[in-house]
């Protein structure tokens, strides 16, 4: 009975909904198809992130950048547990000027700021130096915002620009080519082209007014800005250097001529700021920060200084690795620095390897080849086009050491790479015998050391050539009489045929 009755219940229930349903479409004349009105507009913020947080860089021109400390991962690869930075600035004259924009991770904020920054006003121009998405995401939905701004890039970009975003810029871009200027009323910009630091299309964009350099990723570092806007606001060398090297040496260590060129560039333009996409804006002590870029990007060891680098799974590499160690701090060489290569993050060994000008590898060997840690940090090395270091080698194999062969092979095609001491080879422990080696190691480690002289930076310098080349792909620039005809392009691989000369 009671189930009865529940059916006859749902079933009235069911009547009375449909009943009502039909009385209020009929009441309000179901047949005309009215249209229920708008929801409400929203009134509070455009954003969720807050207000704008902005800082005045100069007068006129504002940071309205975002840090991101919740990224565990930079593009992915690199640990940046210090966060990172998206810089943007902004330019308040006759006319107003952006420059660059952030990563999608913190479009909110962004906008807030920029917002805030223009103050009612419209923006004139969007200048693009550099297309890589953590400075290009939020490109289209300024231009929806400010339908009035000019992009302003070059004609590389413009073309990659199509890669990221179905928005035709053609008839609101202005190509500049390099020297080009920009007048905004009491400022004029000119733009400085730096390809493959590290992308095809990057430049560079100086305002001659003020000498304030835009440098787009050059000059860059990882780690979140914490309030403190400059370089000179926060202790640099200790607390900032190690990332700001990682960052070059992971990032743009391959590009090192190209970073060579820009930096010829830079000796001719009076610069007295420097505004990179990530990290702390310099206005004081800009040699410093030069002089450990032309080191970088020549491969000049910064210091004359030790790593060593050890593979091991039971302890008897790791034994030997030690005992260099030991040995060379005996001799009274200071800082030596010793990793494990299976527990330490390839960009730190990358960085340390662009610091220090002598390397000790010390591997097992696996599967009758290279560690495999140690092997993609060779690689990776190789990669990152390291030239001008001096190995020691040691290799370890309970039955057939033969690693330090490999390694030797990938070493090999490091450019203006040379070795100290007699390659070490041993059975599973070192025993005395073994240790005797060892020390000797060390030993003509400390003599290299002594014998180092104090390196110079720069590249080596050559008879100056009467042409230069450009790829037409990459926009790499070589100069040379003729190009051979078996000549390939270092960044890219281009043949002759797709070098230019350059009038």
């Amino acid at each position: 009975m009671k189930d009865i009755a529940r059916k006859d219940f749902l079933k009235a229930a069911a009547l009375s909904t449909a009943g009502v349903a039909l009385s209020s479409m009929m009441a309000g004349g179901v047949f005309a198809q009215e249209e229920a009105a708008p929801a409400p507009e929203f009134v509070g913020k455009k954003k969720f992130a807050g207000i704008g947080n902005i800082r005045e860089v100069s007068d006129g021109l504002y940071y309205i950048g975002v840090s991101d400390k919740r990224i565990q991962l930079f593009e992915n690869v690199y640990p940046i547990p210090r966060g990172v930075s998206y810089n943007s600035y902004v330019l308040l004259d006759e006319k107003t000027v952006l420059f660059d924009t952030v990563d999608r991770s913190v479009t909110g904020q962004f906008f807030e700021n920029l917002i805030a920054v223009l103050d009612g006003r419209d923006l004139d121009y969007l200048i693009v130096d550099h297309l890589e998405p953590d400075h290009s995401s939020a490109i289209t939905e300024v231009l929806v915002r400010y339908p009035n701004a000019k992009v302003v890039t070059n004609k590389t970009a413009s073309q990659i620009l199509n890669n990221f975003f179905d928005t035709d810029i053609t008839d609101r871009a202005i190509i500049v080519e390099e020297g080009d200027t920009l007048e905004t009323g009491s400022h004029t910009l000119t733009f400085v082209f730096a390809p493959m630091v590290h992308w095809p299309e990057v430049m560079m964009t100086f305002d001659t007014t003020t000498g304030i350099l835009f440098s787009a990723d050059a000059f860059g570092t990882f780690g979140a800005l914490n309030g403190n806007l400059f370089a000179d606001e926060v202790n640099f060398e200790t607390e900032w250097l190690p990332d700001a090297r990682r960052y070059y040496t992971n990032i743009v260590g391959k590009y090192g001529q190209n970073v060579q060129d820009v930096l010829a560039k830079a000796g001719t333009i009076d610069i007295k700021m420097l505004c990179p996409l990530h990290g702390p804006v310099w206005r004081e002590n800009l040699g410093w920060l030069l002089e450990k870029y032309d080191r970088w990007s020549s491969y000049t060891p910064e210091e004359t200084a030790v790593m060593i680098v050890y593979g091991s799974v039971y302890g008897g590499t790791e034994s030997a690795a030690n005992l260099v160690a030991a040995r060379l701090s005996q001799n009274g060489v200071a800082n030596v620095s010793v990793y494990d290569v299976s527990k330490t993050h390839v960009s730190e060994l990358i960085a340390e390897a662009f610091r220090c000008s002598h390397i000790v590898l010390a591997s097992i060997t696996y599967n009758m080849g290279i560690f495999t840690p140690m092997k993609n940090f060779l690689l990776d090395l190789e990669a990152h086009n390291l030239q001008n270091r001096t190995f020691s080698i040691i290799e370890n194999g309970s039955w057939s050491p033969i690693s330090g062969k490999y390694m030797m092979e990938i070493i090999d095609r490091l450019t203006g790479s040379s070795y100290a001491g007699e390659k070490v080879s041993f059975l599973s422990s070192p025993g005395k015998g073994i240790q005797e080696s060892l020390a000797a190691l060390a030993d003509a480690i400390t003599a290299s050391l002594l014998d180092t002289a104090p390196a110079e930076t720069g590249q080596t310098e050559e008879a100056a050539a009467t042409t230069k080349w450009r790829c037409k792909l990459c926009g790499y620039e070589v100069e040379m009489d003729e190009l051979p005809d078996d000549y390939t392009c270092p960044i890219c691989g281009a043949g002759p045929e797709e070098f230019e000369k350059v009038e």
